[in-house]
């Protein structure tokens, strides 16, 4: 296993606080995704069963992934110290998306400020599964400010967590977890066997992170002086169960109590109407500036959990 130094996780958060995409440079999740496309046709050869042929065909590429990481490391390591943590903080850097999140959801809110419902849709299909042509100004928001508070975990705390159990190799290998799930992992006849062992350990690698963030969530609302801690930890934990995943919902529920806003029910995938409950039901549906305070908390709980995993690499 390769140690995480609390230098090289500061280092790679302060880039992503920094440069988010950058979009000049290659993002090894994009090739993560030609990895999984060009394998996929492949297992489905190589096994008839489809439950077996995905099983191994996930597995392959979140080890493939691990030990790639792992030697790219090691041998730069061996070649000099300096490299080998520089190596670490920029493919941890591509791990985080908190920045990146952020800036996508502002444009959505620039938009719906400016009352440009279409471009406010366009926008803010670019981070969402589901339609939005036919949202108006509060299913906008209120999908803006879901995705902000499901991606919390995604793009931050969840390749955080796998980082400080394993370091880096550990935080890529969950992104192709990640990568797996939302290239794969549908509940369409195309997908329903081949893609089930990637939703499954999607759900796993998930479901830690996805609790501790209703903690991480209401300590920022306390720190953003929200004066709504308590409401994101009872919300979040009372609530979290409501949503179709195992995962989302809990910080979805924990945002929704810091925020004061109803988020979930029903909404409308590749063209299926989903029916979910109301999370928050006692709140009102999200205003644009909400989306705003989305991603002050979103960024506010991103640098809770950074100094809180710095310490503990620090002292122990």
């Amino acid at each position: 296993m390769i140690e995480l130094h609390w230098q090289v996780l500061l280092g790679a958060f302060l880039l992503d606080f920094i440069l988010g995409d950058p979009g000049i440079m290659p993002h090894p999740v994009v090739y993560m995704g030609k990895a999984v496309a060009f394998f996929e046709n492949r297992f489905r050869k190589w096994f008839k069963n489809l439950l077996v042929s995905g099983f191994f065909f996930a597995g392959f590429l979140i080890l493939s992934t691990w030990a790639l990481a792992f030697c790219v490391i090691t041998i730069s390591m061996l070649i000099h110290p300096g490299l080998g943590y520089g190596v670490q903080v920029i493919l941890l850097f591509f791990c985080f998306s908190s920045k990146s999140l952020e800036r996508a959801a502002l444009k959505v809110f620039h938009a719906l400020k400016n009352h440009d419902m279409e471009g406010a849709r366009q926008a803010v299909s670019m981070i969402v599964g589901r339609q939005t042509n036919a949202l108006d100004e509060a299913g906008v928001a209120r999908a803006a400010v879901e995705t902000t508070a499901e991606n919390f975990v995604d793009g931050f705390l969840s390749p955080l967590f796998f980082a400080m159990i394993g370091g880096v190799p550990f935080a890529l290998a969950y992104k192709m977890v990640n990568t797996l799930d939302s290239m794969v992992g549908y509940r369409n006849e195309s997908y329903i066997l081949f893609g089930r062992a990637s939703a499954r350990m999607d759900d796993v690698a998930n479901f830690i992170p996805a609790r501790v963030s209703v903690f991480i969530i209401s300590l920022s609302a306390f720190l953003l002086s929200f004066k709504t801690g308590g409401k994101a930890l009872r919300i979040g934990f009372s609530e979290g169960s409501f949503h179709k995943s195992p995962n989302s919902g809990y910080p979805e529920a924990a945002f929704s109590g810091a925020l004061e806003v109803r988020l979930g029910g029903p909404n409308v995938y590749h063209g299926v109407l989903v029916e979910k409950p109301f999370i928050g039901s006692e709140f009102k549906d999200p205003e644009r500036q909400k989306i705003v305070q989305a991603c002050r908390l979103m960024m506010a709980g991103s640098w809770s959990a950074l100094f809180i995993s710095c310490c503990i690499l620090f002292i122990f």
